[in-house]
C-alpha cells in the first residue's frame, strides 16, 4: 500500500486516466454495434410514455461513460490495499461487460425479455461495484451513483417494454 495518492498529472496517473477512458469507450462503442443496426427494430416496438427521444441517449450515455472512467480512476490511483482495489476494479470489469451484454440480449437478439434480465444482473452489480468502491474512495462511489439511477430507469423502461410486446410477432 502506497502512502500517498498517485500525483493527477503523473504521466502514470494520465496513463491510467487513458486506460479507463479507453476501456469505458470500448464498452460504449462495442454496445453501440450491437444497438445501431437495430434500431428500426426498436423503433417498430411498443414504448410506454416515459420513453425519451432517441437523441437522449447517446448524450446520457457519453456523460455516464466519462464518469464512470474517472470513477475507476480515482479507485486505481488512491493508496488502498492491492486486494482491495483489485477486488473493486473487477466488480467495474463485470459491471462493463454485463452493461455491453445488454445491449446484445436487448437489440442483437431483439429480446426485451432476455435484456431485462441481464439488467437486473447489471443493477446488481452495479450496487456491488459502489460498495467495493466507498471503501477505497467516497468520491469514485458518488460518481457512479447517476449510473446507477440511470440504469434503474433503462430497467423500467426494459421491463415496460416487454410487457406491451410480449407476444407481439417479433418484427
Amino acid at each position: 500500500m502506497s502512502a500517498a495518492p498517485e500525483p493527477i498529472a503523473s504521466k502514470r496517473s494520465l496513463i491510467g486516466l487513458g486506460v479507463a477512458l479507453a476501456a469505458c469507450f470500448a464498452a460504449s462503442l462495442l454496445g453501440g454495434a450491437f444497438t445501431t443496426p437495430n434500431l428500426d427494430w426498436y423503433a417498430a416496438l411498443q414504448k410506454p410514455g416515459f420513453t425519451p427521444p432517441n437523441s437522449v441517449f447517446p448524450i446520457v450515455w457519453t456523460v455516464l461513460y466519462a464518469t464512470m472512467a474517472v470513477s475507476a480512476w480515482l479507485v486505481w490511483r488512491k493508496p488502498a490495499d492491492e486486494g482491495d482495489k483489485r477486488v473493486a476494479l473487477t466488480w467495474f470489469a463485470i459491471q462493463l461487460v454485463l452493461n455491453v451484454l445488454w445491449s446484445f440480449a436487448f437489440f442483437q437478439m431483439h429480446s426485451p425479455i432476455a435484456g431485462l434480465a441481464v439488467i437486473l444482473w447489471l443493477l446488481v452489480s452495479i450496487v456491488i461495484t459502489i460498495v467495493f468502491f466507498d471503501r477505497i474512495s467516497r468520491a469514485a462511489a458518488l460518481l457512479l451513483l447517476p449510473y446507477l439511477l440511470w440504469v434503474g430507469f433503462a430497467t423500467g423502461l426494459n421491463f415496460a417494454v416487454w410487457a406491451l410486446n410480449a407476444g407481439a410477432p417479433v418484427p
